[in-house]
């Protein structure tokens, strides 16, 4: 054999329980679990460590940097060896070549992707979805890689100025040619189709995401381009998820519904819980069952822990971004900035222009960045997510008779200004991971919305593969731990099936060689921190990991005590694998 992990506990995906067993690795393949008496040109002990398959991370958003990076970090670090990209209907592909930069403002109104980076990083080569496949096919990577259609950039390809206005519908000429399009990408390799209902959604210059209220026509069209090719997946973000109002939310549902009936494809779409409408998530599991029930295949794609935001000097956003007197110092270098900001009459000024600001602004997203100190958390090392809002940082102020917001803006100025705060903007309503745990647990969800890739200046999620294990089956406080297995399984099996992936996720013989040994002792995510890695020196958060022993990729190690090798085993992944 080429490689055998020797006396490992192994978690083979499936759900069953660990075992110590041998697993011996031929080619790219895994070829025996058990007791192996055959030697292996590499022989690897396991003895103390969790030998899990490869995680398979379904929600990414590296659409641009995987024509680029061969990494994908941190993904990569974080034990992921496959992705799938094209999420919430945003991406590259099908693109006219006088659509670039439009693509390119979506990307950065949207996923906070900087527009300087893509525009250098990408070097295009392509118009249609299947050109797209296969300048992706030529890249050799640390990962697999597989796209879904996005809907916003096809239906600018179709539409062309108008496809950009969410207030404008398509003719049925249009909607013959989206549904063309969508079929010709499937049959190139695409694993589906995503679309993006949320007014979160906006464009570098504000507008309105072009898919927002598309029609039931146009997107029944596309399901039936799905249900014709008999392959792929549908992915879509609602704001039914995050909205108070009932009948709305029916709406959604019913075209949701409609969607995976016309389809006969598994769907799935976010489900989080919002401040605003702390038990909507409760009725969206709830038509979830009844639609399973009906067989129909739909998942909500949950986060196993709360979604937040990272506030920061070099950061996209901070409490006191938006004060007249934080502004006449932000464009200073950060060093000049952090002395400007600690000076005390600065400090005041500051801190009575928020004050007012905070006094004036209704609930919602914007008020929560800005003075949603309750459920503000430090970023210590190693970082702790299993948080509890009793030990907030607002919590810790009244605690100490202090102001929560000066606490909170002597915070920013730590270590040198790259102190990062943690605000969790959704899953958090209740100041526990009660909800999440709930969430997480119910058969009828699917571990996604990572974002991996992408809010490149505010969150940095891709780290939840690690964080799944540690929070919930290492280090659970307030109940019993998860069993490993049940974790496992939803970061490798449930995933990789649900898009149609059977040759991945399960250590078993015949399936792909993607593995991780882990030292769970020592499994933890560091805090994380801006790096102007990106092309044109763009800003991202990037964030590592320890006790990841060996990542092996279809047979290949690509990373050695948390260090990459060099190798590029990963590829394009095209359509669904047997």
């Amino acid at each position: 054999m080429d490689l055998v992990i020797r006396g490992g506990t192994v978690v083979d995906g499936s759900g069953a329980a660990p075992r110590t067993a041998d697993v011996g690795i031929e080619g790219d393949r895994v070829v025996e679990v058990g007791r192996i008496d055959a030697r292996g040109t590499r022989e690897v002990d396991a003895d103390g460590l969790v030998v899990t398959p490869g995680f398979v991370d379904i929600h990414t958003h590296f659409d641009g940097q995987a024509t680029w990076d061969p990494v994908l970090a941190p993904s990569s670090q974080h034990g992921v060896t496959t992705v799938a990209m094209g999420n919430c209907g945003v991406g590259f592909a099908p693109a006219r070549p006088d659509r670039h930069d439009w693509l390119i403002g979506l990307l950065e109104g949207v996923e906070d992707i900087p527009g300087t980076a893509l525009t250098e990083g990408m070097t295009w080569g392509w118009e249609s979805f299947p050109e797209y496949l296969d300048v992706l096919d030529r890249t050799p990577r640390t990962v697999d890689v597989g796209a879904q259609v996005p809907h916003a950039p096809l239906r600018t390809y179709v539409m062309g100025e108008r496809g950009a206005d969410h207030l404008q519908h398509p003719t049925d000429d249009e909607i013959a040619e989206m549904a063309r399009l969508t079929r010709e990408a499937l049959d190139a390799g695409a694993i589906g189709f995503a679309t993006s209902r949320t007014d979160v959604h906006r464009t570098k210059a504000g507008e309105n995401i072009g898919t927002l209220k598309s029609g039931e026509a146009e997107l029944l069209a596309i399901c039936g381009a799905l249900a014709d090719a008999g392959t792929g997946v549908i992915q879509l973000i609602s704001d039914a998820y995050q909205s108070p109002d009932d009948d709305f939310a029916e709406s959604e549902l019913a075209i949701i519904e409609a969607m995976v009936r016309t389809s006969g494809r598994p769907l799935s779409f976010t489900v989080q819980q919002a401040y605003h409408a702390p038990e909507r998530w409760r009725h969206l599991f709830g038509r979830i069952g009844e639609w399973r029930s009906a067989g129909l295949d739909v998942k909500g794609q949950v986060a196993p822990r709360p979604i937040g935001v990272l506030l920061g000097l070099e950061a996209t956003a901070n409490p006191f971004a938006f004060t007249a007197g934080f502004a006449e110092v932000a464009g200073l270098p950060l060093a000049e900035r952090v002395a400007a900001l600690a000076a005390p009459e600065r400090k005041a000024r500051i801190l009575a222009e928020h004050a007012e600001q905070l006094a004036s602004l209704p609930e919602g997203l914007f008020r929560s960045i800005v003075g949603g100190f309750d459920v503000t958390f430090e970023m210590a090392d190693p970082v702790d997510y299993q948080v509890d809002a009793s030990w907030s940082l607002g919590a810790q102020a009244r605690r100490d008779g202090q102001d929560p917001a000066a606490l909170v803006y002597d915070m920013l100025l730590r270590r040198g200004g790259t102190q990062l705060l943690y605000l969790p903007l959704f899953n958090f309503a209740h100041g526990s991971l009660a909800d999440v745990h709930e969430m997480i647990t119910s058969p009828l969800s699917l571990f996604g919305l990572s974002d991996a890739g992408a809010h490149c200046g505010a969150i940095c999620d891709a780290s939840t593969t690690t964080s799944f294990l540690t929070v919930w089956a290492r280090d659970r406080r307030d109940g019993p731990p998860l069993p490993i297995q049940q974790v496992v399984h939803h970061l490798t099996r449930r995933t990789a099936e649900h898009v149609g992936w059977r040759d991945r996720g399960l250590l078993a013989p015949g399936h792909l060689a993607d593995v991780n040994l882990i030292d769970l002792d020592a499994l933890g995510c560091a805090p994380p921190r801006i790096a102007h890695d990106l092309p044109a020196g763009g800003r991202r958060l990037v964030q590592d990991a320890t006790g990841y022993v060996m990542t092996v990729k279809s047979g290949v190690p690509t990373f050695e005590s948390g260090v990459a090798t060099g190798a590029r085993p990963g590829h394009l992944v095209r359509g669904t694998r047997a």
